[in-house]
C-alpha cells in the first residue's frame, strides 16, 4: 500500500490552518491517515487541526488492537475523535484567543477486509476505482442539507455563499458527532481524504481524471494544487491518496 500527502497554502490565506498526518507504524498493524480543515481566528484553526490530529492518532494507538473487525475499529475511531474534541475544548478554555475554534476531520484507518472512514464536517473521502468515482462521505454543512432538501444541485452547491458554513465539527460542540463509513476496496483503488480547498476548486471527475489517467498517482496530488492554484485557491489546500495494493489487504 503507497499512500501520499500533501498541503498548500493557497494564494489567499495568510497561513495553513489544515492538518494531515500518516500513521503506519501503529502498534496494532494498522494504517491511519487524517485530514482537519481548522477554524477560528487568526490563529485558532491552526492550533485546532493541530491538536485534532495529534490527539486523535493517539487515541488509535491506544485503542487499537490486531483482532478488531471493522466494526470495533469505527468504534475506536469515534472514541478518539470524542478525544480531540475533548483537548481543542480545553485548549480554548486556557487561551481566551482561541476561543470558538474548532476543525473538520476526515480519517481512514486500513485494515485487511477494506477501510474504515470516520468524518465530522465538510472535508471528505473518495473511493476511486476504473469504473468511476464515489463521494463516500456527507457533508455536515448548511449547503448539503439543502441539497438533500431539493433546493439546489450539488453543482451550485460548489458556488453557494454559504458552502463554508458546516453544522458539525471538533470544538464548538460539546459532544461531536461524527458519522462512520466502511469501504470494502478492491486491487488497485484509491482512497482520497481532503479539505474543501481541493472539492471546491477541482470536480469529482478531474479528481477522477488526475488519479487513473494524467500520469502516475504519485505525482497526482501535485496536479490537484496546481489545478486549485491556477483557480484561485481562495483555500488552503489539503489532501491524502491511498493507493490499495493490487493484491488487496494491507
Amino acid at each position: 500500500m503507497r499512500i501520499w500527502g500533501k498541503s498548500d497554502i493557497g494564494k489567499v490565506r495568510g497561513e495553513n490552518q489544515d492538518a494531515w498526518r500518516i500513521r503506519d507504524d501503529l502498534p496494532s498493524g494498522h494504517t491511519a491517515c487524517v485530514v482537519c480543515d481548522g477554524m477560528g481566528g487568526p490563529a485558532g484553526g491552526r492550533v485546532a487541526s493541530g491538536i485534532a490530529v495529534e490527539e486523535y492518532l493517539s487515541g488509535l494507538e491506544k485503542s487499537l488492537r490486531p483482532e478488531m473487525d471493522p466494526a470495533d475499529i469505527q468504534s475506536a475511531s469515534a472514541d478518539a475523535v470524542s478525544r480531540a474534541n475533548q483537548a481543542i475544548r480545553a485548549a480554548a478554555e486556557r487561551n481566551r484567543d482561541y476561543y470558538n475554534m474548532g476543525t473538520t476531520l476526515v480519517s481512514a484507518i486500513a485494515c485487511r477486509e477494506g477501510v474504515v472512514i470516520t468524518n465530522i464536517g465538510d472535508s471528505r473521502a473518495y473511493y476511486i476505482a476504473p469504473d468511476g468515482i464515489l463521494r463516500v462521505t456527507r457533508d455536515h454543512s448548511l449547503v448539503q442539507n439543502m441539497v438533500d432538501r431539493g433546493d439546489i444541485t450539488p453543482e451550485e452547491a460548489r458556488r453557494h455563499p454559504k458552502r463554508n458554513l458546516i453544522t458539525r465539527a471538533l470544538g464548538p460542540d460539546e459532544i461531536a458527532k461524527c458519522d462512520g463509513y466502511f469501504v470494502a476496496m478492491k486491487p488497485e483503488s484509491y482512497l482520497l481524504l481532503c479539505t474543501d480547498g481541493l472539492t471546491n476548486m477541482v470536480g469529482d471527475q478531474e479528481i477522477l481524471f488526475e488519479i487513473l489517467h494524467n500520469g502516475g498517482p504519485e505525482n497526482c496530488l501535485d496536479r490537484f494544487i496546481e489545478i486549485a492554484r491556477r483557480r484561485g485557491a481562495p483555500d488552503n489546500v489539503t489532501a491524502v491518496l491511498l493507493e490499495w495494493p493490487d493484491h488487496g489487504g494491507v
